[in-house]
This record gives C-alpha cells, structure tokens and sequence, in this order.
C-alpha cells in the first residue's frame, strides 16, 4: 500500500554531479565528469589557461526533501573558476529539509573560485547544507557564497524557516577552519536585531586562501565604497570577509567590490 510518505520522497528531485580538471599541455582542461538527476554542469567557452563551469538546476528550484551532491576536483595546476546560471532558489517545505552537499578539492599548485550567485530562502524554507574543502599547501582558493533571506524587491520576507550551513576547511591535510551556521525558529525577528542583522536580509562570505593582512589592508581601503556592513580578517594563511545588507542588490555590490580589491577576476554572470 502507497502511503503518503512514499509519494513525497518519489516526488523529490535528487542531482548530483563529480567532476575534475587538469592541465593538458599547460590548459585546464576537463577529465572525468558523471551527472545524475536535474543538476547539470556546462563549460560555456574555452579560456586562454583556466577553464569555466556553470552549474543549472533543471528542477528550477529546491524543496524540501531534496538532495544535491557537488564534488570537484582541481588537478595540480589547474585554474577553475565555477558558478551557477541562476540564483538558486529554495521554497517553502512542510516536511524534510533539503539537503545541499558541496565537496572542493584543490591540489598543489592548482586555483579553484567557488563563486555560485545567491541562494534564495523562501519563507519557511528548510536547508542543509555542508561544504567541505580540501586544498593542497600550496593551493589557492577564492570562495564567495551569498544568501537572501526573503526577496526585499518583491515585497517578501523570511518571517521563519531554518537553514544550517556547516563549513570546513583543510590546508595540507590539517582543518584550519570550521564554522555551523544555524538560523531557525522566528528568523525573521532574530534578523531585526541590532546585534544580529539589524533588518538586513542579505547576508555572506568571502574566503580568500591565501589570504594575510597586506590583502586585508588592501580590501579595507575600499571601505568608503560599500554599502552595507563588511568585516574582514586574516588568521590561519588565509582572509575572510564577513557581509551583511538590506538586500541581494546591495551585497552583490560589496562582493565586487571586495574581489575587485583582492584582484579576483569575475564570471561573466556576475556582471551581466
């Protein structure tokens, strides 16, 4: 007998794709690639050296139950920039939350830039989500991730939900940074309060490996420019920036303006 429980979980979308680089006469060049279920991974347009992969989600968005698996892996030397066609969008769930899996891995000697466009938090949306990197000593990383709680520009916001976000970091096999992230219950009036958001709905991080305080001073020199609130710090080999602003809007043009000051170069779609 069907139950309403195997309906749902045989309605869930599930993906997943594994891939890796290397360099073939000096240019980044793709190796081995699987993809399952609605996420895909495109390779727009060669590049000089590097090599560029945009991921989509044909289920056009996530819900609860769902499940996406990423693992990418940069061989030694090569240079990896990765985004997302869309900003992704979670919704609503009444049951399970959607769980996102996110594996980077970089070897010696090699670039990978994470710089996905924003996740989108629907009002008592429910996520998951872990990334787990490993990079070589002499790897470098640039990751960007930026979440929206609530659309501002069409009137919506997240009253309640809860979203876990768990990241960590290895460096020549030792973890120099972890760090869970959890909003949940009444998010909506935990972001009102000064000390936490104070209204804002925008909030991310820039990790920058390697990273000290010659790049941190170099960043905070672009103070004057930004619109929101940004914090930025080295320790362990490597820098972070902290953001928090009204909106998308505001925030994305914070990010650009902190890579722009590391010397990161953009995704196209970034700027379009």
């Amino acid at each position: 007998m069907t139950t309403a429980a195997d309906v749902f979980a045989a309605n869930r979308a599930l993906g997943s794709v594994a891939f890796d680089v290397g360099l073939v006469d000096g240019v980044t060049r793709r190796r081995q690639l699987h993809e399952s279920g609605s996420l895909r991974v495109r390779f727009p347009s060669p590049e000089a050296q590097g090599l560029s992969a945009m991921f989509v989600n044909t289920a056009g968005g996530i819900a609860g139950g769902d499940r996406f698996d990423i693992d990418i892996a940069a061989g030694e030397g090569a240079r990896l920039t990765v985004t997302t066609a869309a900003a992704e969008k979670i919704y609503r769930a009444q049951g399970p939350a959607a769980q996102l899996n996110i594996a980077l891995k970089a070897a010696a000697n090699a670039h990978l830039a994470w710089l996905p466009q924003e996740t989108i938090l629907f009002d008592r949306a429910r996520a998951n989500r872990r990334i787990d990197i490993d990079l070589a000593a002499t790897a470098s990383l640039l990751l960007c991730e930026i979440v929206v709680l609530g659309r501002a520009a069409m009137g919506e916001t997240m009253l309640a939900g809860s979203f876990t976000d768990r990241w960590r970091l290895r460096r020549g096999g030792r973890l120099v940074f972890a760090e869970t992230v959890r909003l949940d219950g009444d998010i909506g009036a935990k972001l009102a309060r000064p000390a936490v958001a104070k209204g804002g709905a925008a909030i991310g991080t820039a990790l920058i490996v390697p990273g000290d305080e010659a790049l941190v001073g170099r960043i905070r020199e672009a103070a004057n420019s930004f619109g929101g609130e940004v914090g930025v710090s080295a320790w362990n080999g490597f820098a972070m920036a902290r953001f928090c602003a009204q909106d998308a809007a505001s925030l994305r043009a914070d990010m650009i303006a902190v890579l722009g000051a590391s010397g990161s170069a953009l995704p196209r779609l970034w700027l379009n």
